[in-house]
């Protein structure tokens, strides 16, 4: 078995306390030289704190972390960096205005007789994305890709460290099945070569096809760590949420009513000529690999981007939509993939958050009634679930599946006719991924039409009603019984 040998890396009872949260409580772990470790558990459930504190990024309150045996204490990333120790967060820490290349070599650049040697740099740059087989110029702006390239961007970044411990936060959250299996092929090459690897993912088959050993955390403890072939999937969620789930995918078909939206050879950015349309009462799912156009579709409907032509209409009437306001008012939404880029306001606390599309629904006259919105706020707090310590909590110290479920709230409060859900299960853990589909299928029973973009096949195939798949900005063809779709099939379509 791989890993055999003495803990490179272990912590036992680590604690870490927030202002009123206590976020870790007697944490215990270790990882070997030449493993592949997965730690999972619910959205909340401290993972991300732990992996922080193993990182550098946050200095733990109590108990101990040690390295090759010797007790270690890091005074930041880059201490815990220079010890070996690499890390990809699942919040990119990519500066969007440096291109590729400067990325990849921040704080580390390449010089001759003073100046940066920009040729060696280009070719490395290519080294490093090639061996996870990504095709793309070193020379072009980060803040341009999409953040599944952004991700493997980050890996490779995290890759060309050569490090002893390799520590990964979601990293295939949003990425599709080829590129998860790019990864995963190099990620055993790393294991191949002595080198340690702490996995955080919600992503269980994964989990369950990759790693050696598994440790579950359970409300800021870990409850313990099994080898990963004594796992079953079904007992790993047991023990993550606490409870067994019956069905993964809840589906429940709804009547379909008229067509609510269409559109109409739509072009723009790498969308070319994409005509759909969407019923109320249905859910249809966009499948397709990294650079489709599944995003850009969504962002030329929500008015987010410029569309060149094209046509969108509802209920069999065109609309002009120029901006996300326009969109808003015709009653579509969209929640959008990267929450924290582009959906919330992390400095804002959770009820401002959910405030903000809708204060023209508490303010007639021009004065905000704060009871009135406050009163909505709790309302969608009991109902999704959500866990905050409460109202004027910032949004960025929420958990990912809490940030999902805030901005959920606040369309759902705005009571949209068009839903449009691009990854709306990203990063979130099988608890609240249930939860979600829960949700979808009441919105599909109150005759809502959904739109929903999923890098995960099961998901797609298993809430969709009818399944587009892009090809290069295009449509490449069109399932109309999902539940009586492959995987095989989807992905036929998705590589042209």
């Amino acid at each position: 078995m791989a890993g055999t040998g003495a803990p490179l890396l272990r912590l036992a009872g680590v604690r870490k306390e927030f202002p009123g949260v206590l976020a870790v409580r007697e944490a215990a772990l270790d990882v070997r030289a030449g493993e592949v470790h997965a730690l999972v558990g619910e959205n909340g459930a401290g993972k991300s704190t732990l992996i922080r504190i193993v990182t550098g990024a946050h200095e733990a309150d109590g108990g101990t972390v040690e390295l090759d045996g010797a007790p270690v204490r890091w005074s930041s990333p880059l201490a815990a960096a220079h010890a070996g120790i690499a890390a990809i967060y699942q919040e990119l820490d990519l500066i969007p205005a440096l291109s590729v290349r400067a990325n990849l070599f921040l704080a580390r650049e390449q010089a001759r007789l003073g100046f940066i040697a920009a040729a060696e740099e280009r070719r490395r740059a290519r080294e490093a994305l090639s061996r996870l087989g990504v095709d793309l110029d070193p020379g072009v702006r980060v803040g341009t890709l999409e953040v599944a390239q952004q991700q493997l961007v980050a890996i490779a970044r995290a890759l060309m460290e050569h490090p002893r411990l390799l520590v990964m936060d979601e990293p295939t959250a949003a990425l599709a099945s080829g590129e998860v299996e790019r990864l995963f092929r190099v990620i055993r090459e790393l294991r191949g070569q002595g080198i340690g690897v702490l996995l955080v993912s919600h992503r269980l088959d994964e989990v369950m096809a990759i790693a050696d050993r598994v440790t579950v955390m359970r409300d800021g403890a870990t409850l313990g760590t099994w080898p990963a072939r004594d796992l079953t999937r079904e007992r790993l969620v047991e023990l993550m949420v606490g409870r067994p789930l019956d069905q993964e995918f809840p589906k429940v078909r709804a009547t379909s009513g008229p067509e609510v939206l269409s559109v109409c050879n739509l072009s723009g950015g790498r969308v070319s000529d994409v005509s759909f349309s969407v019923r109320a009462g249905e859910v249809l799912g966009i499948a397709g690999l990294v650079g489709a156009g599944r995003t850009d579709l969504a962002r030329l409907i929500f008015g987010a981007d410029p569309p060149q032509r094209g046509q969108i209409l509802l209920d069999g009437r065109p609309v002009v939509i120029r901006t996300p306001r326009d969109a808003i008012r015709h009653g579509i939404c969209l929640l959008t993939e990267d929450r924290k880029a582009e959906g919330l306001v992390l400095g804002l606390s959770a009820r401002d958050n959910f405030a903000l599309p809708n204060l023209d629904r508490w303010s007639p006259w021009g004065w905000i009634r704060r009871r009135k919105e406050l009163s909505a706020f709790e309302r969608f707090v009991a109902s999704l679930r959500i866990r905050l310590a409460g109202p004027g909590q910032p949004a960025r110290d929420l958990s990912g599946g809490n940030q999902q479920k805030l901005l959920l709230a606040r369309w759902l409060e705005r009571d949209s006719r068009v839903l449009i859900f691009d990854e709306p299960t990203r990063g979130i853990d099988v608890g609240a991924k249930h939860e979600i589909y829960l949700l979808i299928n009441e919105l599909t029973a109150r005759g809502k039409a959904v739109v929903m973009i999923s890098s995960e096949l099961p998901e797609v195939l298993g809430m969709s009603d009818r399944i587009l798949v892009m090809h290069r900005g295009r449509v490449a063809g069109e399932i109309q019984e999902a539940a009586a779709a492959t995987q095989e099939q989807v992905l036929e379509m998705a590589v042209g």
